[in-house]
């Protein structure tokens, strides 16, 4: 069975999940090594989310219990988030809702805002962490690649993937009521991953031509060769900050990359670096914009303090966030549902298939004893034998079906119910439907 612990920006703060994204090591093999019946487990991680997926070997309420245990225990072990700080942060979906949900979420209905585009490669990019990890399972990888379908599904046939917006465009539309100008701005980018190259994009397209950039980690100067940008070094930053109109961070440093102490250092290097005959102090008086996409947080909450300088970070992005304009289209929603559906239809269907077994090798059993029977009486061409094994698969057919169309319904316990009480056949490895588990959450 699939359980996903899910902790996100509908339940969780930015605060809780900032520190969740920082684990000193690994989650999943944590989770799979916490109980013999944990076959697998991966993690999804991003800014707005920490979700745990884990393939249960036993589908009984117990699993559950011990599924959450796991991914608990190993949230604590790996960030220093205790159990007792995550209550009424998470959510526990199991059975179908697992599939639907995933779905949902590579599809970017679940984001901040809706639609955005990011986060279906960050669903890949978790399956193929755990690959390489070595705690997958075969229904993980089912689960996860159906997932990347249903959003390239949701993608192609939905108005959601044209409307969508991804979180570095919403914050410059946030920012763009405070611009007049963006040709005229001082722009300084700090980072140089993934996030950085969307964001180096959306400011081009919004007219912006002076972008400077900053890597923490020392990889400005390739990152600004391929996009024509200027790069700034360690030595020039502060000066750099304070001389920007609008700085953006997304970085995944663990500490703070700019703070008011920066800001400082900056103004003091560019009071000194001015020509004495100015006679005066530099002008700092300008309205100075920040804006921080980093999780963990890049930017240290005392910037708020610095005068004339505002911070926009992501939990206030997702305060103005314009939902009303970014819902998905009903198309959207109905494709995650019947993506889950036959996603859940196939795992219906191999969950009955050790109970159609079972009753196949009942009949086959006593026609095979029959056929001993006939051929020890003379039924020498075969023509008995022929007869009786085209009647039994005739009469096999329609149980088969039923059997499947049971599963499907989420009534394949009372397929196997009535294999014990018509023929007694007890069908010891058949699992009940994932859809007939008791909810956890």
């Amino acid at each position: 069975m699939l359980l996903c612990v899910s902790a996100s920006h509908k339940t969780a703060s930015f605060d809780l999940l900032e520190r969740l994204s920082v684990p000193t090591t690994p989650v999943a093999p944590l989770i799979a090594a916490h109980h013999e019946c944990v076959q697998g487990a991966v993690v999804v991680a991003t800014c707005n989310r920490f979700e745990a997926y884990v393939d249960m070997d036993e589908p009984v309420t117990a699993a559950v219990a011990v599924g959450v245990e796991a991914t608990l225990s190993a949230i604590e072990a790996a960030t220093g988030v205790p159990a007792s700080e995550l209550a009424g942060s998470y959510t526990v979906l199991g059975g179908g809702d697992v599939a639907e949900h995933l779905f949902s979420v590579a599809s970017g209905l679940e984001s901040v805002v809706v639609g955005e585009g990011e986060i279906a490669g960050q669903v890949r990019r978790a399956l193929t962490e755990s690959r390489t990890l070595g705690t997958t399972s075969g229904e993980l990888e089912r689960l996860f690649q159906r997932a990347s379908e249903a959003q390239r599904g949701v993608k192609n046939s939905t108005a959601i993937g044209r409307a969508g917006r991804s979180i570095v465009r919403l914050g410059l539309e946030l920012a763009d009521s405070r611009i007049a100008d963006w040709s005229t701005q001082r722009v300084l980018l700090v980072g140089t991953g993934a996030y950085a190259a969307a964001t180096v994009a959306a400011l081009r397209d919004q007219g912006a031509e002076d972008i400077s950039v900053h890597s923490p980690s020392g990889r400005a100067a390739k990152f600004a060769a391929k996009h024509g940008l200027r790069a700034v070094s360690a030595e020039t930053f502060p000066a750099a900050v304070a001389h920007a109109d609008l700085v953006i961070t997304c970085t995944t440093s663990e500490h703070h990359v700019v703070s008011a102490a920066t800001f400082a250092a900056g103004r003091t290097a560019a009071e000194a670096a001015a020509p004495a005959s100015v006679g005066c102090p530099v002008d700092h008086s300008g309205r100075r914009l920040v804006i921080d996409l980093g999780l963990p947080r890049n930017v240290d909450p005392d910037v708020a303090t610095v005068p004339g300088v505002d911070l926009l970070d992501l939990e206030t992005i997702r305060l103005h966030a314009p939902l009303e304009e970014l819902q998905a289209t009903d198309a959207a929603r109905d494709l995650v549902r019947d993506a889950a559906r036959r996603f859940a239809s196939v795992g219906e269907r191999k969950n009955i298939t050790p109970a159609v077994v079972a009753l196949r090798a009942h009949v086959f059993g006593v026609l095979d004893a029959e056929v001993e029977r006939v051929r020890a009486r003379g039924d020498e061409d075969g023509q008995t034998e022929q007869a009786l094994r085209h009647l039994v698969g005739v009469l096999l057919h329609t149980p088969t079906t039923r059997a499947h169309e049971l599963a499907e319904s989420g009534r394949g316990d009372e397929y196997v119910s009535a294999l014990s009480a018509l023929f007694g056949i007890e069908v010891a490895d058949a699992e009940t439907p994932a859809s007939r588990i008791a909810d956890a959450g």
